[in-house]
């Protein structure tokens, strides 16, 4: 509902100057930055927020809040100035005096974590539209677990045309529609001007066209007009679908000379023009200085949604939903899923199952499924292969918010953004999949995981050439090592059925790093054989097999290449020569273990590794004397074993290298 009160037209139109104002003057300080996108959809925000959003600064974490995401992120001081206006307490003016620089908030993009009243971290163009998608599913999934009362929220994002033009809007504008995301309203900010010129440089598409196609509610207005953007906003939100509003603007707004030009997208203005801008809007106040009616109008906003959050509390307070939705927002019951998983550990070394690490993972899935309250599976149209969905699982749809598992069809990178928004709404964890090889189309997603500390589970089969036929082009070779140097990315590979539920166990528990399980097609032998109730790969690496004596050499290896290091121990056992087995399922991990455990699983032996895939990552580990068995090169077409034969990545090339080193 519009929530205007008595706030006059022409003090709209200064809460709107405020934040060029404040835009200008800033930029100009840091000398550098992106002025037109907040000088241009300066009205737009001032209606959204005086008129429309429900926030509270002081509580900036109330569950029930409206959420804005700056999907074009490099008009991060559209952000800072209303975060300043508004009076969130950790960005004064000295904040905004410091756009840009180090030891402050204001970062060039906005960056989740820093400041208050950041929902996400926007830079890369269409990141934000889509992580958004994932917070308006979250919110309907919410609601139906908890009803109007507890859940009842919009998602508003402000997108430029660099935005829409990215592959993944796509993708998620085609997924929120399927899903009839009727809580999503997205500002275009439809000004015509990309940094090399005007959008005809490089666009003709009828960007209005596209999105009713995708089922979306769709609308035009000119960005300046205040009342027609409020009308629009009524409309959108009466609508049950995601809606599109086109705000037709002049970039720059204000700025006498450049606007409506480039010149004003990522540069200062200069002193002549923000001077000249200052007489033009009506504003004759000196830099960063904000008259106190224009900053009472803007506190108003926060006044009003500290008390929509009072009302909030009072009826969680007399909920009979009230524990369960506290639960669905806490941490992970680590003692609860400890005890669970250690159970079932046990009865798999008894059993020694030979599965497919990707079905390990389903079975490791059917405990963490049946004890927390809150997981929420998914894949990229690869449902079977990837092993995601678990037998009580029902899917989500547009008539079915109440469901715990999502198709996101074959978008791997809106999939992957979207459960960034899911995870940054809080009450639902996410995992979802595709293939190892497809990580790639994940990756900057996956890139904003690690930034964001968001702990999203990426569940990655068919991890090597152990695929087989589908052939090179569908074989990771490289990927495990590109993910592995990501940073706050722990890559987990799996040996057997026993680490899968120890991965599983550290990945969903982890409050603030994602996860990538990296999970074989080809099935793999139970190697921890004798329980032990620790969770040995939260260590990383640890000696799985430790020879009689001193130790010759140090065999190393992750996933289904343990099986080979240990046929490969037998063989070097058989000729007198004492090789210890360290099994590696997560090199991240293992970097963070003190220096004396490191030193104690590697040993002084010469060392091998093993592992179908490059090299890179695995010098460390080895040292300038180690040797390696792997891949050099890309993949090919036939039988598993033939593959893993031809490429030399055999127990017996194993047990070679390592005589070699030893001689």
């Amino acid at each position: 509902m519009n929530q205007q009160a008595t706030i006059s037209s022409d003090m709209e139109a200064q809460m709107a100057n405020a934040i060029r104002a404040l835009t200008m003057d800033a930029v100009q300080a840091a000398n550098s930055g992106h002025p037109g996108a907040p000088m241009g959809m300066a009205d737009v925000a001032a209606v959204l927020f005086n008129r429309f959003m429900t926030v509270d600064p002081s509580a900036d974490q109330w569950p029930d809040r409206d959420r804005f995401v700056m999907s074009a992120g490099h008009g991060s001081m559209l952000v800072y100035a209303i975060n300043n206006l508004l009076g969130y307490d950790d960005m004064d003016m000295d904040q905004i005096r410091n756009f840009r620089q180090w030891g402050y908030r204001t970062a060039g993009h906005p960056e989740y974590g820093h400041a208050k009243g950041i929902e996400t971290t926007t830079g890369p163009l269409g990141q934000g539209i889509s992580t958004a998608v994932g917070m308006a599913l979250a919110e309907r999934m919410m609601n139906a677990r908890f009803g109007d009362d507890l859940v009842d929220h919009y998602t508003y994002v402000i997108a430029g045309d660099g935005c829409l033009m990215e592959g993944i809007s796509h993708e998620a504008i085609d997924f929120a529609g399927h899903m009839g995301l009727g809580r999503l309203v997205l500002l275009w900010d439809d000004n015509d001007i990309t940094i090399d010129g005007n959008v005809s440089l490089s666009s003709s598409t009828d960007q209005q066209a596209r999105f009713a196609a995708s089922g979306w509610h769709v609308q035009a207005v000119d960005g300046h007009d205040r009342d027609a953007v409020a009308a629009a906003i009524e409309a959108a939100k009466a609508d049950g679908r995601p809606s599109l509003i086109a705000c037709k603007t002049i970039i720059g707004f204000g700025a006498p000379t450049k606007q409506g030009t480039k010149a004003t997208h990522g540069a200062p203005l200069g002193e002549e023009e923000i001077a000249a801008a200052r007489e033009m809007l009506g504003w004759p106040h000196a830099p960063f200085e904000i008259p106190g009616d224009v900053r009472a109008a803007w506190e108003a906003i926060a006044t009003r949604g500290k008390a929509m959050r009072t009302a909030w509390e009072g009826r969680l307070a007399a909920s009979d939903k009230r524990e369960a939705f506290e639960a669905a927002l806490a941490p992970v019951d680590t003692g609860a899923l400890g005890a669970a998983i250690n159970a079932y550990k046990k009865q798999l070394s008894e059993d020694a199952p030979k599965v497919a690490t990707r079905k390990a993972s389903e079975m490791a899935l059917e405990v963490i499924n049946a004890t927390l309250p809150n997981t929420v599976g998914g894949s990229a149209d690869l449902t079977g292969s990837n092993n995601t969905r678990t037998g009580a699982m029902t899917p989500v749809s547009r008539d079915n918010y109440g469901g715990d598992y999502i198709h996101y069809g074959i978008r791997e990178h809106g999939m992957a953004a979207a459960m960034n928004g899911i995870s940054l709404h809080g009450g639902l964890k996410p995992y979802g999949g595709t293939f190892l090889a497809f990580a790639d189309y994940c990756r900057p997603a996956i890139r904003l995981s690690a930034l964001m500390e968001q702990p999203v589970v990426y569940v990655m089969t068919h991890d090597s050439i152990g695929l087989g036929e589908d052939g090179p082009t569908h074989q990771p070779v490289e990927h495990v090592a590109s993910l592995r140097i990501m940073p706050n990315v722990n890559v987990f590979r799996p040996a057997d059925v026993v680490e899968t539920a120890e991965a599983w166990e550290i990945a969903i528990s982890d409050p603030s790093t994602p996860s990538v399980l990296a999970l074989s097609r080809q099935g793999l032998p139970t190697v921890r054989t004798e329980h032990d109730e620790e969770n040995r790969t939260k260590r990383g690496a640890y000696v799985l097999r430790e020879g009689e004596g001193t130790r010759d050499v140090t065999l190393m290896a992750s996933g289904s290449e343990v099986e080979i290091a240990l046929t490969a121990a037998d063989l070097l056992a058989n000729q007198g020569i004492n090789a210890a087995v360290v099994s590696v399922p997560c090199m991240e991990l293992f970097a963070a273990q003190d220096a004396g455990y490191r030193a104690e699983v590697l040993g002084t032996a010469p060392r091998v590794g093993v592992e179908a895939a490059v090299q890179t990552t695995w010098d460390a580990l080895l040292g300038d004397q180690g040797g390696f068995v792997g891949m050099t090169g890309f993949g090919a077409s036939a039988p598993a074993e033939d593959l893993y034969r031809n490429f030399g990545i055999t127990a017996e090339a194993v047990a070679e290298k390592a005589r070699a080193l030893m001689a």
